[in-house]
């Protein structure tokens, strides 16, 4: 067949027939670039750092036009042809805002850049570990149903030979019934593991915007260093972000103070009159008198220097909550280990070991095939047990590391 008959066939493939599987690192950078909340935190730093060219500047001037002078009583009432004082005024004028003011503007402007920029990294920690944690979900839901598959097709043999044994007369008739229930109580929980695993698979895509994520290469291995990960609690991007709401907060404190400083203004006009007299050029400046700063510049300044002093307790509070997750986090890690441990060395070989013994049993006619079903159950609970606390140390060791870690790699 030659290989220009296979395009028509080939074009009708969807998409993600050709994508590739997914490692871990595949999956963060995928989910890095393709996660819409980064893109629109991403919009926001845009925003901040366009607003950053306007603060400080001045204010656009202002143009004003009037007539003056204009006659509305007495013998020359309406009749501003006649009276030498009537004029037309043309004048601009500009607000110049105190140094002081546009310079807590632009200290303003750019601790909102600073405040921008640490909610990206807020939310792209966030995905970054929601597609670390729904990547090992799917691993292991993959593992447990292979797991239940090699049970079932161990035990469906098993089964299938007692028709031999019932027409020879050494099992009576009723031991069939006893694996086939069997194989349909491990066919129903393959069934819940199935779906488990689509889950799963959903919850990758939300990441990854991959509509049929497949997964390659092995589970990573984290390895968790506790006083690392305290030591970089204040590099936490949370932290970085209640750091960067306390220099919005101190930009407002300067802003409220520059308050109290008057600010000035120029004004220029061209007045008009009768051609028999003469026009008039006018020039002028003004100053803002703040003399009531008790009750206004003091009371700004005092609601600002409290807002701040609430930042920074904000900050203590947060330092404080993320050092005791931290903590319950690595005594849960420690608990989990310490059970899939116990789990992997002790309760899975003891429970092969019963399934071997049962199945000699039964060979030589001491054991029932209900004994050997019972044993088939209760190795499937403890597999499927033991990777459920291998999957748990795995996510934890993700969590740990990408959660706590500092903002700094």
């Amino acid at each position: 067949m030659r290989w220009y008959l296979c395009l028509p066939l080939i074009a009708a493939l969807p998409p993600a027939a050709f994508a590739e599987p997914l490692t871990f690192e595949a999956a963060l950078r995928k989910a890095e670039t393709a996660a819409p909340s980064i893109h629109a935190k991403s919009l926001g730093i845009d925003a901040a750092r366009s607003a950053r060219g306007a603060a400080g500047a001045l204010p656009d001037p202002t143009l004003g036009a009037s007539i003056e002078s204009f006659p509305i009583s007495g013998p020359l009432a309406f009749e501003p042809q006649r009276d030498d004082f009537t004029m037309a005024r043309v004048g601009v004028s500009q607000d110049i805002p105190n140094l002081a003011k546009r310079h807590a503007q632009q200290a303003r402007a750019e601790s909102d850049i600073k405040a921008a920029e640490a909610d990206t990294a807020v939310e792209a920690r966030s995905v970054e570990v929601g597609t670390a944690l729904a990547w090992i979900n799917l691993a292991y839901a993959q593992r447990r149903v292979a797991a239940l598959d090699d049970l079932l097709s161990a035990l469906e043999r098993v089964v299938r030979t007692t028709q031999g044994a019932v027409v020879s007369g050494g099992t009576r008739p009723a031991q069939t019934l006893a694996g086939q229930q069997a194989i349909a109580a491990l066919a129903d929980r393959r069934s819940e593991l199935v779906a488990n695993e689509a889950r799963a698979r959903a919850m990758l895509t939300r990441w990854t915007s991959d509509p049929t994520p497949e997964i390659a290469g092995t589970v990573p291995d984290f390895e968790i260093t506790p006083s690392a990960l305290r030591a970089g609690l204040d590099r936490h991007p949370a932290i970085r972000m209640i750091d960067a709401q306390a220099g919005q907060a101190d930009a407002d404190v300067r802003l409220a103070d520059a308050g109290r400083r008057s600010d000035f203004g120029v004004n220029l006009a061209y007045q008009r009159r009768d051609p028999r007299f003469g026009d008039y050029v006018s020039a002028g400046v003004t100053v803002s008198l703040p003399f009531f700063t008790r009750h206004r510049q003091n009371a700004s300044i005092a609601a600002a220097q409290a807002t701040a002093g609430k930042v920074i307790a904000e900050r203590e509070a947060a330092r404080r909550a993320l050092e005791a997750d931290l903590d319950a986090d690595l005594a849960d890690h420690l608990m989990h280990h310490e059970q899939w441990l116990r789990a992997r060395d002790t309760l899975q070989p003891l429970a092969q070991q019963r399934v071997k013994l049962e199945t000699a049993s039964y060979a030589a006619g001491r054991a029932s095939l209900v004994d050997i079903a019972d044993a088939y159950a209760a190795l499937a609970d403890t597999t499927l047990t033991t990777l459920d606390r291998e999957a748990l140390v795995a996510t934890d060791g993700a969590r740990l590391t990408l959660t706590y870690r500092s903002d700094e790699r």
